[in-house]
Parts: structure tokens; C-alpha cells; sequence
């Protein structure tokens, strides 16, 4: 893992779209999705572009306000005591319906009994299904299907749903030990292009979930390289969520870990332990009211099948032993600096420059917010000078597209120095 690990952060790939996604986005500080309290979704099938090259049938809830199958379904982002409603109608040529775990008194009317809850029936498109709830308690959620979970889980009818506390502002819950500056999704999912292909021909009589193989991991719905590129990239028109989380010294970023697959995925982020504040749209407190009293540090998530999880990140450089700006004893600080580290000297010269190979991700300076002289046609894509950490499965075949290393479930935490704006 060790060897994965150093060469990837050594390239950072090799491809353009991480120096595209750098400063050409909108609404990366906060997770990307619908606000409201109506959703008008219907269940289409649509290509996945994948990390590879390739392409794979799926099937996805559209929002019907741009009538686009996407995976993951939309994420639905409401406020905590919403009378939430999810119109669900169908153009697939199974019945599908939605269930919504965590939420408490799921109301479902229209379409047809099924095992556990209302469907809409197949190749309809008009037929509708209404699912209402209360958003009771704040937190991350996943819906899915409910209707032949284990394939059209598979076949990407899953999502999120957010719910924000009733007091608002930057907080994961009321309490105030969960508020954060930034936020990101990580919805994790995987997925064997064998039975896609199944489906697509319509032998569904040949689908054998006994003999499930996943090939493919995604993070938001992308594989690497492709979870760094923008959101709402026009080549990507069915997946439209990137996952690139990024941060300046200090800062608190709010992690929502949503396995929306079958399989556990540890995921791992370099740079420094995460806090655990609540599973499944539960505080990690003793009592109610304590706040995550009983929250747990930790490098790695154990992200469980079905399983939400919602973690506070922070960066600040403590305890490198060196100044990771350069500064002298005598510069002033900057902004949550770590004082202790202070005009402390970087510890070993570096060789020569044309003595050194470089990743695309060096800036030619070991300081933030810095820029060195980089031998001829060597980085570039790091624009910011930013530090870049890879977070990751830690699973190693897990990171590749259909055995091909690198990609599957990867991307990068960029730091980013202060005079550089996030969006």
C-alpha cells in the first residue's frame, strides 16, 4: 500500500482535469444538491462514463426539473422538521420504489403494494408514487431503492439525503462541537460490469448476485481520476458530483461518509486523524444534549454497507517541527499557525534541482503558498501551491478501473495557503 500510495502522490495522475478543477469551480465549499422540500424524481436508465474509457448502462433517479438520469441520485438537502415529499415516477422496465432509512413514519401512496413500500410500475412514466415523512432529526442519510434491492442497488438507484439542524448556520447537528466551514460528500459504491451488461441485454433470468465481482469503485459516482474534474462537466452528463474536498490551515471540514454499496470500504485520509461525530444521522453523545462526547479519532473510516457517518477533519500543520510557510522567527503568524513551529528551519537541504524527479503536484517549494524553479516540463499541476494529501480506499484493488491502477475510489484533499479563495 505504501508503494500506491508514494507513486500516487508522485504523479497526481496523469491527467489534465486536476489542474482544470483548480479555481474553475463554483459550490465546492458545501455539498452539492437540491434544496427544497419536493422532489420530483423518475427512475430512468442512462451510460456511466468510467474511469477507464468505457462505458456502462445504469439506472438512476432524474430530477425531472432537468430530466437527466444521474448516479447518485439526486442528494436532497432539507431542514430539520420539513414535511418532506418525493414524487417517484418510472421509465425503467422493472418496478422501483424508494425506502428512506432513519426517517421515522414514511408515509407512501399511488402505484402498487410491494414488499416494502409502494412501487412504481414498470415502463409507466405517469403513474406516480408519493413518499412524505417529518425530517425529524438532522443529519446524513441514504435512500434506495426498495424493490429488488440487491440489483438495482447495483444498478445505481441510490442517493443522499441531507438534513440540516433546525437552528441552521454551519453545524452537522444543533450542538455546537459539530459545526464545521466546509463540508463534502463521499458516497462510495462499486459495481460489476457483468451484470450491467445482464441487464442491458434483458437476461435478467441470468443475473446472479451469488456471483457478484466488482471490477469498478466510485466515489460521488466517479472513478479516479475523474472525482477530481469539475461538477457538471458536459463529458460526465449522468454524473454530475465531483468529489475533490479542499481547505485552508485550521479550518474544520465536515466529512459525510455514505456507503451506499455492498461491500465495507476502508477509507483512509492522509494528513491527520478525523473525529467521528455521529453514524447514521445519530450524535455519538452520552446523553442527549452532550454533543459527541463519545466521538472516536481515528486515520480510517470503516465504512459499512448501508451505514452513514459524519466526521470533522482538521489541518493545521502541528507538529511537522519545521515552519511550513518559511518564515523567519521574526514574520508574523498566520492565520491558525501553529506558533510552536514557528521560524523553525526546514530539516535537510534538498538536492540539486535537476538531481530531483517531481511529481505533477510539486509547486518546486516544500512551503505552502510557495513556488520554486521546477526542472523543464515537470509539474504544473498545482497552480495554488497548495499541499495535496490522497484519501482513499484502503482496500489496494480498490483503487483501480477494471484492474487497471491508478483510479477506482481516490481523490485528493488540497490545503490550500490563505490568500487563496475556495469556492
Amino acid at each position: 500500500m505504501k508503494l500506491l500510495e508514494n507513486t500516487l502522490r508522485g504523479m497526481l495522475l496523469t491527467s489534465s482535469v486536476s489542474l482544470a478543477c483548480l479555481g474553475t469551480q463554483s459550490a465546492l465549499a458545501v455539498v452539492d444538491g437540491v434544496q427544497g422540500t419536493t422532489f420530483n424524481l423518475t427512475a430512468k436508465a442512462d451510460y456511466l462514463t468510467l474511469g477507464d474509457g468505457s462505458s456502462m448502462l445504469a439506472w438512476g433517479y432524474a430530477n425531472d426539473a432537468t430530466g437527466q438520469m444521474q448516479y447518485p441520485g439526486v442528494t436532497m438537502i432539507v431542514n430539520q422538521g420539513d414535511i418532506v415529499t418525493v414524487n417517484l415516477k418510472n421509465n425503467l422496465p422493472k418496478p422501483v420504489s424508494i425506502v428512506f432509512p432513519g426517517q421515522e413514519g414514511v408515509l407512501a401512496s399511488g402505484g402498487a403494494a410491494g414488499v416494502l413500500t409502494n412501487e412504481a410500475p414498470a415502463d409507466n412514466g405517469v403513474t406516480t408514487v408519493t413518499y412524505t415523512f417529518t425530517a425529524t432529526h438532522a443529519g446524513t442519510y441514504l435512500y434506495y431503492s426498495g424493490t429488488q434491492t440487491d440489483l438495482q442497488t447495483e444498478m445505481g438507484l441510490v442517493g443522499a439525503l441531507i438534513v440540516r439542524p433546525s437552528g441552521g448556520g454551519n453545524r452537522a447537528y444543533a450542538h455546537a462541537n459539530t459545526a464545521f466551514d466546509r463540508e463534502y460528500l463521499f458516497l462510495t459504491t462499486e459495481a460489476d460490469p457483468a451484470i450491467h451488461a445482464l441487464v442491458e441485454a434483458g437476461q435478467y433470468d441470468q443475473v446472479d448476485m451469488s456471483t457478484y465481482h466488482p471490477v469498478l469503485w466510485f466515489f460521488n459516482g466517479r472513478n479516479a481520476p475523474d472525482t477530481m474534474a469539475g461538477v457538471n462537466i458536459p463529458w460526465m452528463p449522468t454524473q454530475p458530483y465531483n468529489c475533490l474536498p479542499r481547505m485552508h490551515p485550521g479550518e474544520k471540514l465536515l466529512m459525510r461518509v455514505v456507503n451506499a454499496g455492498r461491500e465495507l470500504h476502508p477509507f483512509h485520509h492522509h494528513g491527520n486523524n478525523a473525529v467521528m461525530i455521529a453514524k447514521d444521522g445519530r450524535v455519538l453523545e452520552s446523553t442527549p444534549g452532550a454533543g459527541p462526547d463519545l466521538a472516536a479519532s481515528d486515520f480510517t473510516v470503516r465504512s459499512i454497507p448501508g451505514e452513514t457517518a459524519d466526521l470533522i477533519f482538521e489541518w493545521t500543520g502541528k507538529g511537522l517541527g519545521w515552519d511550513m510557510y518559511g518564515h523567519s522567527a521574526t514574520d508574523a503568524l498566520q492565520p491558525n499557525e501553529y506558533a510552536a513551529d514557528h521560524g523553525k528551519p526546514f530539516p535537510v537541504f534538498l538536492p540539486n534541482t535537476l538531481d530531483l524527479t517531481v511529481g505533477g503536484s510539486y509547486s518546486g517549494s516544500a512551503f505552502l503558498g510557495t513556488f520554486g524553479v521546477l526542472p523543464p516540463g515537470q509539474g504544473g499541476f498545482n497552480p495554488t501551491a497548495g499541499y495535496f494529501y490522497m484519501w482513499h480506499s484502503h482496500t489496494e484493488r480498490e483503487l483501480t478501473n477494471n484492474d487497471i491502477f491508478p483510479g477506482g475510489m481516490m481523490t485528493m484533499l488540497i490545503v490550500e495557503p490563505w490568500n487563496v479563495t475556495i469556492p
